[in-house]
C-alpha cells in the first residue's frame, strides 16, 4: 500500500568513515514536505558530514538518499548536487562579491531573461529587500546578507533545503528575526528543511522534528517538547540544559536524598543511580523562611542549603548552595532579581514530576 504521506527526503542507513574511525553511522531520516528537522550534537558527531552526503558533495560508503521518491544516492547510483534539486545555506553566506544582489540571486536560474528578473523581484519581495537589487554584498549588513543567501538558495524553488548553522554568524538581536522569517518561506515554499545546530535554543525554536546525535549515529529524535521532557541519558538532559545532579544507592527501589527518598525502580540493589533536576524545577521554599533555623517539614520533601554564590543574569537569578544532608552542590533558577548574601540558610524543594532518574555507567 503506498504511503499517504510520502516523504520529500529519505535517508536510509547512511554511513562515512574516516581513516578507519566511522563519522557517520547508519543514519535514517524521513522529512516532510514544509517540515524542519535539526540534527542536533556537539561538534565532530557527524552533523555537517551528514548533511554533505545528502547535498552530493560528499560520498556514503553505505545507505541511500531518496528525494521525491526518486534515489539520488545508493549503491549504483550518485546523481550530481546539481542535479539533486537540493539548495544549500551556510553561516558564511558564500555571496559573490562581483556580483550584485540580483545577480547573486539569480546566479543559478535558467530560462529566458524576462523569467529570471521576474524571480529575482518575486524573492527579493519575499525577503524584504525590494531596492536592493543593484547593491553589492559588501554594502549590505550582516542580517541583509543572509537573507539575500536565503533568497538564492529558493531561486530554482529546491524542494529540500540544507541549512548547515545559518545563523552563527548573526547579532543576537537580529537572529530571532531573520529565523523566523526563514522559516515561514520555507514553510510557504513547502521546502523540506535539515538543519545543522549545536544550539539547543535554536534547535527548540526552529525544529519540528529533533534528531539529536552523537558519536556519528541519531541516538533519539522526536518533537521539541517531548525530547527536551524525556531526555535518553544524562548526557542529553545536560545537553538542553544546565542540570543539578543527586547521585545515590538504590535499595529495594528507593533512593535517598536530601529530599526524601525517590523511587528508582528498575535499578538493582546497591546500583548507583543519578536522579537529574534541572535549575528551574529546584524551588526555594519562601514559605519556610523566617520560622527559625530547623523548621520541620511536614511533607519531608524539603531540604535545607546554604548560598554559596548569587548571581543576576536579566531574566532570572542563579543561587548556588550547598546542602546540609550531604554536602552536594545545586543551584536554582530563581525569575527576575533574587540575590541573597552567601551565607544566608534556605529550605528548597524540587518538583518530583520533573525528575529524571538514570543508573549511573561505569
Amino acid at each position: 500500500m503506498p504511503d499517504p504521506f510520502p516523504p520529500r527526503l529519505e535517508v536510509r542507513g547512511l554511513s562515512r568513515a574516516f581513516g578507519g574511525r566511522a563519522v557517520v553511522d547508519a543514519v535514517d531520516l524521513r522529512v516532510a514536505a514544509g517540515q524542519v528537522t535539526c540534527l542536533l550534537g556537539p561538534s565532530g558527531c557527524g552533523k555537517t558530514t551528514t548533511l554533505r552526503m545528502i547535498a552530493g558533495v560528499e560520498t556514503a560508503d553505505a545507505g541511500e538518499i531518496w528525494i521525491d521518491g526518486a534515489q539520488v544516492a545508493g549503491p549504483g547510483v550518485n546523481i550530481p548536487p546539481e542535479a539533486r534539486q537540493v539548495g544549500l545555506m551556510f553561516q558564511d553566506f558564500a555571496l559573490f562579491p562581483h556580483l550584485t544582489v540580483a545577480g547573486n540571486i539569480g546566479f543559478g536560474l535558467t530560462g529566458d531573461k524576462a523569467t529570471k528578473t521576474a524571480r529575482v523581484q518575486e524573492l527579493l519581495a519575499r525577503v524584504n529587500l525590494e531596492g536592493f537589487a543593484a547593491k553589492h554584498p559588501h554594502e549590505l549588513s550582516g542580517g541583509e546578507q543572509q537573507r539575500v543567501a536565503l533568497a538564492r538558495a529558493l531561486a530554482p524553488r529546491p524542494r529540500v533545503m540544507l541549512m548547515d548553522e545559518p545563523f552563527s554568524g548573526l547579532d543576537n538581536r537580529l537572529r530571532d528575526g531573520i529565523r523566523d522569517t526563514t522559516l515561514d518561506i520555507l514553510q510557504e515554499e513547502g521546502t523540506a528543511v535539515v538543519l545543522v545546530t549545536h544550539e539547543p535554543d535554536e534547535a527548540m525554536r526552529m525544529a519540528d522534528e529533533i534528531a539529536l546525535m552523537r558519536g556519528g549515529r541519531i541516538i533519539q529524535r522526536g518533537a521539541p517538547y517531548n525530547i527536551y521532557n524525556s531526555p535518553l541519558d544524562r548526557a542529553a538532559a545536560a545537553f538542553f540544559s544546565d542540570i543539578n545532579v543527586i547521585r545515590g544507592v538504590s535499595r529495594g527501589a528507593l533512593t535517598e536524598t536530601p529530599f526524601g527518598a525517590f523511587l528508582t525502580p528498575g535499578h538493582a540493589d546497591g546500583a548507583e543511580v543519578d536522579i537529574v533536576i534541572r535549575p528551574q524545577h529546584l524551588k526555594i521554599d519562601f514559605d519556610r523562611a523566617g520560622r527559625g533555623p530547623n523548621p520541620t517539614p511536614k511533607d519531608g520533601t524539603a531540604a535545607r542549603g546554604v548560598v554559596t554564590r548569587a548571581r543576576y543574569l536579566g531574566r532570572e537569578s542563579l543561587v548556588d548552595f550547598v546542602m546540609d544532608f550531604d554536602g552536594s552542590r545545586l543551584t536554582a533558577s530563581v525569575p527576575g532579581v533574587f540575590l541573597p548574601d552567601p551565607g544566608t540558610a534556605l529550605w528548597l524543594m524540587i518538583r518530583r514530576d520533573r525528575c529524571f532518574v538514570f543508573g549511573v555507567r561505569d
